[in-house]
């Protein structure tokens, strides 16, 4: 299986918050809060953290609910629309 990509967009910037993950883009400015607990980590929008790896440890329904979120993320052009999921 291809490792899919997700990245941010050059002007957004994702950080780790007690509810999950504050997304900011300096071209609006523009946030978005994406109550993900601990699914997701700020690496998996660098590369840092491998995409494959993470969504093979989530349950089905985690699975949806970070593939719904970076569809959000795109539609929103925080992350760059690549495979996904």
């Amino acid at each position: 299986m291809n490792e899919p990509k997700v990245s941010l967009q050059r002007a957004c910037r994702v950080r780790k918050e007690r509810f999950g993950l504050l997304f900011y883009d300096s071209r609006g400015p523009r946030l978005l809060f994406a109550e993900t607990g601990d699914l997701l980590e700020p690496g998996f929008f660098t590369g840092e953290v491998s995409v494959d790896e993470t969504m093979d440890r989530l349950t089905e329904a985690e699975q949806r609910k970070v593939t719904g979120l970076l569809s959000n993320l795109v539609k929103k052009g925080f992350i760059r629309e690549q495979q996904i999921c």
